[in-house]
C-alpha cells in the first residue's frame, strides 16, 4: 500500500500494498447519455442483501467478483534507491521505504530498465469484464494477468488510470457474462461500522478480513485529493486495488495503503471519489480536473484571529499566480475561500478536491472573506494541466542544475528522517550535472540557497533569480540528522 499519515495524525511510515516483493472528488466531465453510470447501482442477484454481519454468507457471495492481479512492471532505474532505513523491516529483506520512493520520485538511473513482478487485487464493476484497482498496481506494467475465483486467468488492458487518486481501470475479455459488485455510498459511511476486505495479500489469493470503520476523512500525504477511509480490517501488500465492503455486500472503499510499521491501520479510497472517475477513464483514459491558480493553506486558530474569523475555516490564499482564473476573478493574497460553486470549505484540503470535480470553462461564484468583510466574485474554472514536479521551463538556471526538487511535507520528512517541516526534496539528480558532481543525493532538503533560507518552491526560485553571473551557487542541506554545505558550479 502507500504513503504517510497526516501531520496532526500518527508518526508512521506507509509501504504500497504490491508484492515485489497522483486543486475532492472528481466528476465526470461528460455530458448528456455519456453521463449514465455503466456499473451496477442495485443489487445484483449473485449478492444477495445480507441484513446482519454474517460474514461467511457475505464471504460466499462476494468472493467470485473480486480478482487477483499479477503484473509485470518495466521499471527504470536502479533497484537500490536509497540506503536501508535504519527501523525494522516487518516485510523481510524488500525495504518499504524503497517502494515508497519509486512509487513518488521515480528511478535514480532512468537509463537502465528492470523487470519486477508484482501482486495485487482488483473488483469486476460490471458483467462485461471492467474491473477497478489501484493505479500503483498496474502503472508501467508490461503484462496484467487476472485470476478469478474459479482460478481462470486472462489477460488484462488498461482502460484508463488516474495517478493522483491511484485508481485505475483495466478490463478482461472473459466471453461470458462476470460477477459484478454494487458499488455503495461511502458517504454514508459511519466511523465504528463492521466492514469486510477480500484481496490477495502476500499472494494468498482471496483472502477475507473484517473490522470496522476507524474514521473517515483521514489526510495521508498521499497526493491533494487525499480523503481517505481507515479501518482497522487487517491488509497488507497484494490487498491493493481490492474492495472493502459495507455489511449490504456493496463495495464502499479500494484498499490502497498500510502502515508499514503499525497494526489495525489501513487506508481506502471512498468509492465515491472512484464513482466519478470511472466514465471520464472508460471513455478518455484521464480525468480532467478543474484549476483554480491559488496556493492555500490551512486557517489555523491564531490566522482566524488575525483575519477576523470566528472560528477556524476555510482555505487562506497565500499566493495567487499570475494570469490565471483567481487572478482574473479578483481573488487576492489573504482572502480566505469559504466557499466554492455553492460548496462550503471548512478546511484547506476541501479546496483542491471542490475545485477539480469542477468543468472546465465553468463560471463558478466564490464566497471570500476579505478583511472580515464577506464577497462574492466568479471565477471561469480553467482545465489542470499535468504538472512537472518543480520545473518551471525549459534553458531555465534550474533545470541546469540537474536536479529535480519538490515542496517538503511533514509526511515525508518524517519518512526522510529530518527535523525540518518546511523546504525541498530533491526527487532526482541527472548523472553528470552540476548537482550531480557535487555530491546532491535524492532525499536530500535544501533548506538554504545562498545563505537565503528556502521553505517552498516560491523562494528556490526567487534565490535562483538572484544568482546573477556567480559562478557557484552554495547550498545548505539536510542529510539525514547531518546538516552540510554544498557548492555547486554553475555551467557555463
Amino acid at each position: 500500500m502507500r504513503r504517510s499519515v497526516h501531520a496532526r495524525s500518527l508518526t508512521v511510515m506507509l509501504c504500497v500494498l504490491c508484492l515485489g516483493i497522483g486543486v475532492g472528488v472528481m466528476v465526470s466531465q461528460s455530458s448528456g447519455a455519456r453521463d449514465t453510470p455503466f456499473w451496477s447501482e442495485t443489487r445484483p442477484t449473485q449478492v444477495p442483501v445480507v441484513q446482519v454481519p454474517n460474514f461467511a454468507d457475505m464471504a460466499e457471495h462476494l468472493k467470485p467478483s473480486v480478482v487477483n492481479m499479477s503484473t509485470t512492471q518495466v521499471v527504470k532505474g536502479q533497484r537500490r534507491t536509497m540506503p536501508r532505513m535504519p527501523f525494522p523491516n516487518p516485510f523481510g529483506e524488500r525495504d518499504p521505504f524503497e517502494e515508497f520512493f519509486e512509487r513518488f520520485f521515480g528511478g535514480e538511473n532512468p537509463q537502465r530498465e528492470f523487470r519486477r513482478r508484482s501482486l495485487g487485487s482488483g473488483f469486476i464493476i460490471n458483467r462485461e469484464g471492467y474491473i477497478v484497482t489501484n493505479n500503483h498496481v498496474v502503472e508501467n506494467a508490461s503484462d496484467i494477468k487476472v485470476s478469478l475465483s474459479d482460478k481462470e486467468e486472462f489477460d488484462a488492458k488498461v482502460i484508463g488510470r488516474d495517478p493522483k487518486t491511484d485508481v485505475a481501470l483495466i478490463k478482461i475479455d472473459a466471453k461470458k457474462d462476470l460477477p459484478a459488485v454494487a458499488l455503495g455510498d461511502s458517504g454514508r459511511l459511519r466511523v465504528g461500522e463492521w466492514v469486510m476486505a477480500i484481496g490477495n495479500p502476500f499472494g494468498l489469493g482471496h483472502t477475507v478480513t473484517t473490522g470496522i470503520v476507524s474514521a473517515k476523512g483521514r489526510i495521508i500525504g498521499a497526493g491533494p485529493y487525499d480523503d481517505f477511509i481507515q479501518t482497522d480490517a487487517s491488509i497488507n501488500p497484494g490487498n491493493s486495488g481490492g474492495p472493502l465492503f459495507n455489511m449490504n455486500g456493496e463495495v464502499v472503499g479500494i484498499n490502497t495503503a498500510i502502515v508499514a510499521t503499525g497494526q489495525g491501520i489501513g487506508f481506502a479510497i471512498p468509492i465515491n471519489v472512484a464513482k466519478d472517475l470511472l466514465i471520464p477513464l472508460r471513455e478518455r483514459g484521464r480525468v480532467v480536473r478543474g484549476w483554480l491558480g491559488v496556493q492555500v493553506q490551512a486557517v489555523t486558530p491564531e490566522l482566524a484571529k488575525s483575519f477576523g474569523l470566528e472560528r477556524e475555516r476555510g482555505a487562506l490564499v497565500a499566493d495567487v499566480m499570475p494570469d490565471t482564473p483567481a487572478a482574473k476573478a479578483g481573488i487576492e493574497r489573504g482572502d480566505v475561500i469559504v466557499e466554492f460553486n455553492g460548496r462550503k470549505i471548512e478546511e484547506m484540503n476541501d479546496l483542491p478536491r471542490v475545485v477539480a470535480s469542477t468543468a472546465p470553462n465553468a463560471d463558478v461564484p466564490v464566497k471570500i472573506l476579505r478583511k472580515g468583510q464577506e464577497k462574492v466574485v466568479q471565477v471561469k474554472v480553467a482545465e489542470l494541466k499535468e504538472e512537472r514536479v518543480a520545473s518551471s521551463g525549459g534553458g531555465t538556471l534550474e533545470e541546469s542544475l540537474g536536479m529535480t526538487v519538490q515542496e517538503l511535507t511533514p509526511e515525508i520528512a518524517r519518512s526522510l528522517r529530518v527535523t525540518e517541516t518546511k523546504g525541498l526534496v530533491v526527487t532526482n539528480v541527472d548523472e553528470g550535472s552540476p548537482a550531480d558532481e557535487a555530491g546532491i543525493r535524492r532525499g536530500d532538503v535544501i533548506v538554504e540557497v545562498n545563505q537565503k533560507k528556502v521553505e517552498n518552491l516560491r523562494d528556490y526560485r526567487a534565490a535562483l533569480g538572484r544568482v546573477g553571473t556567480a559562478d557557484s551557487l552554495l547550498l545548505l542541506v539536510r542529510r539525514g540528522g547531518n546538516v552540510l554545505y554544498v557548492a555547486l558550479k554553475m555551467a557555463k
